[in-house]
């Protein structure tokens, strides 16, 4: 099946601006946000003139690191860790990341002393959203060619995660933008496929996957109550407000919030990022399923002339990269 190259670079820019659109914010209350998204998100999206009170379009190191990705991924064959690794490498040791975990800092804090990417991950009860924020582009690439997906989703986060509810997460972000290009998003049927391939991995994980539609017709206030503390352990630090950085709750809230508007891209970010916690991350997940289901066309193009890194990677650079892949996937 070829997906439409609209919906195909819709992923890499709806992360993107998922991702800038919720770092503002990023460990806000609720109230907070929600003052955010009516002041200063409603009027920008909606009118070009608009200056925003904050300067708007750096994306995180959530975007950073899929965009790194993907570069790797088309330059090689398979997965190739070295070469990824060396993509990272500057983002972490010049400090051009953008409000990067903790987890992923110490990660290469340790592959740059000597240590072997295949013990530098972070080890359990460790589970942070790290590997599963920036999984989206391998469900762009294989979404053809599932066992490969599933492979290659893991492969990427153990750099710097080794738990395996971080695995679970990211399969869970590649499933779901691969079923999204797909077309394949009624609620049961799509969590049902994730929770199947995440199963053999995860199985408590996978079980809250596939609980997750009797969630999506709730208001967002009452389904964040059930999905921030799903698969915490007894003694969590939960002093975040809304969703935390722990990969169940993350990923669960992400597509949530998809399923709950899965064809109105604005609707679905807001919900991301109206609940208040690690925004810039669950509004960088949501954005690349969501982007990859409506497509570019779906998101404003003014906004997207906004997005960079650091004044560099602006559009047309993000465009020619989903170029380069949808070339490559073409030949999957």
């Amino acid at each position: 099946m070829l997906v439409p190259f609209d919906k195909f670079s819709g992923c890499l820019l709806g992360q993107c601006l998922g991702d800038a659109l919720g770092q503002p914010v990023e460990g806000f209350p609720s109230d907070e946000c929600l003052d955010y998204l009516h002041r200063q998100v409603m009027p920008l999206w909606h009118d070009k003139q608009v200056q925003a009170a904050h300067p708007f379009g750096q994306y995180t190191d959530d975007s950073q690191m899929a965009r790194e990705l993907l570069v790797s991924l088309v330059t090689y064959p398979e997965f190739n860790a070295d070469d990824y690794i060396a993509r990272l490498k500057p983002l972490f040791e010049e400090g051009l990341a953008i409000v990067p975990g903790l987890a992923c800092v110490d990660a290469m804090r340790r592959i740059a002393a000597g240590v072997p990417w295949q013990e530098a991950g972070c080890l359990p009860p460790q589970a942070g959203n790290g590997s599963a924020m920036r999984a989206a582009p391998v469900g762009m690439l294989f979404y053809e060619t599932p066992e490969q997906m599933l492979q290659i989703a893991r492969k990427q986060g153990w750099i710097t995660h080794r738990d395996l509810r971080c695995d679970a997460g990211s399969i869970a972000v590649a499933g779901a933008v691969a079923l999204a290009l797909q077309g394949r998003v009624e609620a049961s049927y799509f969590c049902e496929q994730l929770a199947e391939w995440m199963t053999e991995v995860e199985g408590e994980f996978a079980t809250y996957v596939r609980r997750l539609p009797e969630f999506v017709s709730l208001r967002p206030e009452d389904a964040v109550e059930w999905i921030a503390q799903a698969g915490k352990p007894v003694g969590y630090d939960d002093s975040w407000s809304g969703i935390s950085p722990f990969v169940v709750g993350t990923v669960l809230w992400s597509l949530y919030c998809f399923l709950r508007t899965p064809g109105d891209y604005y609707a679905s970010v807001w919900t991301s990022i109206a609940v208040g916690g690690d925004v810039d991350t669950t509004g960088a997940i949501t954005g690349a399923i969501s982007g990859a289901f409506n497509g570019r066309s779906s998101l404003p193009t003014h906004l997207l002339e906004m997005l960079h890194d650091h004044g560099g990677w602006r559009l047309d650079e993000l465009e020619d990269l989903c170029s380069r892949a949808y070339t490559k996937s073409m030949a999957l």
